[in-house]
């Protein structure tokens, strides 16, 4: 299987070294107010994909940056895990008991305690 997957690198590896050798002739990217860049058109495709991955990653900061808030924050488990096994049995028969009304956010999992 490892070698399975050292062929399929090289089969893809190959395939773009080809591409770029095929793909050596001028283009030109035109800008605003008359501005142009002219490159070789593997480093126009690169450049494309360079600035798309960058995009990508600063679109998906925010949501990193707030699950990493949300778990800096949210007890460890051994904090939410009762000490005695006894202790847990009479929680639990005494949330069964209550009903459905005595369910609190720290019966959810962590996820749903952030909202997310």
């Amino acid at each position: 299987m490892k070698y399975l997957l050292w062929l399929l690198k090289a089969a893809i590896f190959f395939t773009l070294f080809a591409f770029a050798l095929n793909n050596q002739h001028d283009a030109t990217v035109y800008f605003f107010f008359g501005t142009y860049w002219r490159a070789p058109l593997v480093l126009v495709v690169l450049a494309a994909f360079a600035g798309g991955l960058v995009v990508g990653a600063l679109g998906m900061l925010p949501g990193w940056w707030k699950h990493r808030v949300a778990a800096a924050q949210a007890p460890s488990a051994s904090e939410a895990q009762p000490s005695s096994a006894p202790a847990a049995v009479a929680t639990t028969a005494a949330v069964a008991s209550a009903g459905a009304s005595a369910i609190t956010t720290t019966d959810l999992p962590a996820a749903r305690q952030h909202g997310l």
